[in-house]
């Protein structure tokens, strides 16, 4: 009698363990791969190679260049120019970030309140945030015209030339770019506000507490989170200012509203030396990121703090 051997099937189980180390073959982060290829070819190369331009002569044409050690950076240190675009940065920087922020908190601490049109004004007043910041600079050329008939001299009855005159210019730069991202600032404190637990103003309106009582013991502090991340926003962005001034005033009148951003500009594409140029971008680019480290050292030491 002859026995008939029958196929055994392998059971599920058994045949995924046994794909299991061809699945360790294709890890989810290569999907990654292609990202980070383009990353690296269009910042962290062009960024590498910046840094290496830094110590050289190169004009930004052709291939003769020489290394100059540290010539460029003692060059920064003595010009004067960059010596004052340097203090006009920081002057708006200054100046965004507190006006910015606390606008941007007044904004929402009202549409946060329970009114019919509070849906609308949060779309009006987030609106500029989405227009493009040269649009935003013409826009608002017209309304710093000198022309005391129209814009802003007509409406207050004034004759000033705000982006005309030295001690006024930078100011208005300044207002342009607080009308633009107040709205951003807005968004993100009112996200703040909204994770504010109801229970607690209920339970300190029981306890007597007025309405600034309640906003400096009970909202300001749950608002750290959301200020901390303004307040890095607000800095990084004033710090490297660049297209408002650029469309408004390029820099003028004179060097009374020229900044970093605008200055490693001119001295790259108009004045030819590229290598001083990134020498002037490096020193920014640590300068900011010096600021930043600071500052969300000392924000985040504060919400915790609290």
């Amino acid at each position: 009698m002859t026995l008939t051997t029958l196929p055994v099937e392998t059971p599920p189980a058994a045949r995924t363990r046994r794909a299991r180390p061809l699945a360790g073959l294709s890890p989810s982060w290569l999907f990654a791969v292609p990202a980070l290829l383009v990353y690296a070819a269009v910042v962290l190369y062009p960024s590498v190679v910046g840094v290496v331009y830094a110590f050289t002569d190169w004009s930004g044409v052709g291939e003769d260049m020489s290394f100059v050690g540290l010539s460029n950076f003692q060059a920064i240190l003595g010009d004067e120019q960059v010596m004052g675009s340097l203090g006009n940065t920081l002057l708006l920087t200054m100046a965004i970030l507190v006006v910015q922020n606390g606008v941007g908190l007044l904004l929402a601490l009202g549409v946060h309140a329970r009114l019919k049109s509070r849906a609308l004004l949060r779309v009006v007043f987030f609106a500029p945030v989405v227009v493009s910041p040269v649009m935003v600079a013409f826009l608002w050329k017209y309304v710093y015209t000198p022309d005391s008939s129209t814009g802003l001299n007509g409406l207050l009855g004034l004759e000033v030339d705000w982006l005309g005159d030295p001690s006024v210019a930078l100011w208005s730069i300044a207002g342009m770019v607080v009308w633009q991202y107040a709205g951003y600032s807005m968004v993100i404190f009112l996200a703040g506000l909204e994770g504010v637990p109801k229970e607690l103003h209920e339970a300190a309106m029981i306890d007597g507490a007025g309405t600034l009582q309640r906003f400096r013991y009970v909202t300001w502090p749950l608002l750290a989170p959301a200020l901390t991340i303004n307040l890095m926003l607000s800095t990084i962005g004033g710090l490297k200012l660049f297209d408002q001034v650029f469309a408004a005033t390029n820099g003028g009148p004179g060097y009374a509203t020229e900044t970093l951003s605008t200055v490693l500009y001119k001295q790259a594409f108009v004045f030819g030396k590229f290598g001083y140029s990134t020498a002037i971008a490096l020193v920014l680019a640590l300068f900011v990121a010096a600021v930043s480290l600071i500052q969300i050292s000392y924000l985040r030491s504060r919400e915790v703090a609290q």
